[in-house]
């Protein structure tokens, strides 16, 4: 018998990896993840990322998180919005001016993933409300945690229950699988402005302190499908 988890209460895409992303009513699911998820990002001349960390494969680039990205055509290029949304003619032109550097530009997935983990990410108001009762003060959404799936659960769901949910295979809606694998290792990109939301290290302070700086459920995906807002996700 199937174990409901929650329902689906936003659905988040990021067609420029370590921009902000778009809000969505439904999302096709195939074996990569949200189709169009992360499919482009921030490239520069030595083929790194644009990222809120330096590792082997990204660089950090600071401001990314104050643009967005979103898709007009689903088939096409994502469209880049500056600061005050407002969408950009050039966004390759835009980027080189806004990060100061003459060597990026926009580059779609190749050989080598844009992904920082796992394709899919489900995050739960139960360990979103925690965060935000531990940094009071601190303005706290999901988009700090940039999860693809905001999950709605049930009163007196305790914080971080993502963890009980690794080794598990779920349903979404009617036909999308997903098994969890493990959460997801937070850096400062947690921290940092985007938007409306401050600069703050209170947040990253308080999930390193209180689950070794983890949050979410990150997935694979078992059966493609489709997801949509008021979905139930169950583990089988």
């Amino acid at each position: 018998m199937a174990d409901e988890l929650g329902v689906v209460e936003r659905i988040w895409r990021y067609p420029i990896k370590s921009t902000g992303g778009e809000l969505l009513r439904r999302a096709e699911v195939d074996a990569r993840g949200l189709v169009g998820d992360r499919l482009f990002a921030v490239r520069d001349a030595d083929g790194k990322f644009g990222s809120g960390k330096n590792t082997r494969r990204f660089r950090r680039m600071p401001g990314l998180l104050q643009l967005r990205s979103r898709y007009l055509d689903e088939a096409g290029k994502p469209e880049l919005l500056d600061p005050q949304g407002v969408a950009v003619s050039d966004p390759t032109a835009y980027l080189r001016c806004y990060l100061g550097r003459k060597d990026v530009e926009i580059a779609r997935e190749e050989t080598i993933s844009h992904f920082d983990q796992l394709p899919i990410s489900v995050l739960t108001t139960a360990t979103l409300e925690w965060v935000r009762a531990a940094v009071p003060g601190v303005p706290v959404d999901e988009r700090r945690f940039r999860p693809n799936l905001l999950l709605r659960t049930p009163p007196g769901t305790p914080a971080f229950v993502e963890d009980e949910w690794f080794g598990s295979t779920a349903r979404i809606g009617s036909g999308l699988c997903v098994e969890f694998v493990r959460s997801s290792e937070r850096c400062v990109m947690t921290n940092e402005a985007q938007q409306d939301l401050p600069h703050s290290p209170l947040v990253l302070r308080a999930v390193a302190q209180a689950h070794d700086a983890r949050l979410d459920a990150l997935a694979t995906v078992v059966a493609p499908g489709l997801v949509q807002l008021g979905d139930t996700i169950a583990l089988l």
